[in-house]
């Protein structure tokens, strides 16, 4: 199974005569992790394929193994094949593992050093011990999730900022200190409510979070720089329709930005084994009182907690009415199931809705296995075991193209669809007399 997770969706054609330009990133990504190297003992700089989602246009700094990619003007050039799917990632193809970069790249130059060297660094992360884990969180789709994330997010901001004051006067260091450890003290009660966060949420930090860290130090952004991207970010992210997988890309930058200042090789203290939340802790040296439920009451209204509670009551509302709609679209009305057989899978972080504990909806998704490639824009249902995806009922079955709401379904030779009798669903299944 490969899972690539799309950070943004946009893109633009690239034309040839922008061929310099890549040479100048590719130079810039070079030139940077060499300056940054002793981040983690190691030149993340490596293979880097940037490719344009429209025309499957590659450039590359190096070539491939099996010769697919041609020498042009110090780039390499080629087409990526269609069973490849196009995502922010790292994957194995033509011999080597890459990190793969969306076309168009952000203008801005911190922007794009973070981006690169965040995908740079999940193709260097099994090497670097590092097993990358892409866990659900469903508990951040529900109330109480979600305010304390935001509440912790709330602190964490101004935790930062105060660090980033022009003057870092002693005042300002403890304010600071007090933030910090408020916003501890949320995501410590966060998991007091729902015991099985404290894992899944570990999981996706030591994954996406250590990698945009990694992409943020790199990025040589000044004092005023991070400020900006700090509140920003901490603030935007707020506004995201779904925090289930996406809240990790804020975190650890955050609080590996402030250990880092007290500590740079933090990092090389850390394995796939650590528990970042408890590793912060102790490294802050915070002390986490056992009354959690006064110790919240007390700092709540610092932190527009009325505000945020409020919002979070009416989305609740909401989302009552969306599992009722999902329920009937994926579990009543006659769907299409398909089982994952070697699935390659691509998708956008920012706005999964988890489906009580049947699964998760995922609103846009690309899924490219043996029996074809399904492309969903209007929603699609996988299963809290990733075992398959779900989606609503075809509405127009011609040859080997299926389609129904939002989605469509391109069938390999060999297999077909069929409704089954006892279920009243529809599946996809080989051939008879045919293997897969």
């Amino acid at each position: 199974m490969v899972v690539l997770i799309i950070v943004s969706f946009s893109c633009s054609t690239v034309r040839n005569k922008d061929i310099n330009y890549y040479v100048n990133v590719i130079h810039e990504v070079s030139e940077v992790t060499k300056r940054h190297i002793d981040l983690w003992e190691v030149d993340l700089y490596g293979p880097l394929l940037f490719v344009d989602p429209n025309t499957r246009q590659i450039y590359a700094n190096e070539p491939d193994i099996f010769g697919l990619l041609k020498s042009d003007r110090n780039l390499y050039t080629g087409i990526l094949p269609d069973d490849v799917p196009i995502a922010n990632t790292a994957l194995e193809w033509g011999g080597k593992r890459w990190a793969m970069i969306m076309l168009p790249l952000p203008n801005d130059k911190n922007e794009r050093l973070t981006l690169i060297v965040h995908e740079s660094f999940h193709r260097e992360q099994p090497a670097l011990g590092f097993i990358a884990n892409n866990p659900d969180n469903p508990h951040l789709a529900q109330k109480d999730g979600r305010v304390y994330l935001r509440l912790e997010f709330e602190a964490l901001k101004q935790s930062v900022l105060s660090f980033l004051e022009e003057e870092r006067s002693s005042q300002k260091i403890i304010e600071m200190n007090e933030h910090l450890t408020n916003a501890l003290l949320f995501r410590k009660y966060r998991w007091a409510l729902y015991p099985e966060a404290e894992n899944a949420e570990n999981l996706l930090e030591l994954n996406e979070g250590i990698a945009e860290w990694t992409g943020l130090m790199m990025s040589e952004r000044d004092d005023i720089q991070m400020r900006l991207y700090f509140e920003k970010g901490l603030s935007d992210f707020q506004k995201m329709p779904s925090y289930v997988r996406s809240f990790a890309y804020y975190t650890i930058p955050a609080y590996g930005y402030l250990l880092s200042q007290k500590d740079e090789n933090w990092n090389k203290n850390i394995s796939i084994a650590t528990n970042l939340t408890e590793y912060f802790i102790s490294a802050f040296a915070i002390n986490i009182l056992s009354d959690l439920q006064n110790t919240i009451d007390n700092i709540w209204d610092n932190y527009n907690a009325s505000s945020i509670l409020r919002e979070e009551i009416i989305r609740e509302t909401e989302n009552e009415t969306m599992i009722a709609h999902y329920k009937k679209i994926f579990l009543e009305l006659s769907p299409l199931e398909i089982q994952f057989e070697d699935m390659k899978i691509m998708f956008d972080p920012s706005n999964l809705f988890p489906l009580e504990d049947i699964g998760t909806v995922y609103p846009t998704i690309t899924v490219i296995d043996k029996w074809g490639t399904l492309s969903v824009e209007n929603g699609a249902l996988l299963s809290k075991f990733w075992d398959k995806v779900t989606v609503s009922t075809p509405i127009e079955i011609q040859d080997s193209t299926i389609s129904g709401d939002g989605w469509t379904l391109e069938l390999t030779e060999g297999y077909v669809i069929e409704r089954d009798q006892t279920s009243n669903n529809y599946k996809i299944h080989p051939k008879t007399g045919t293997s897969p």
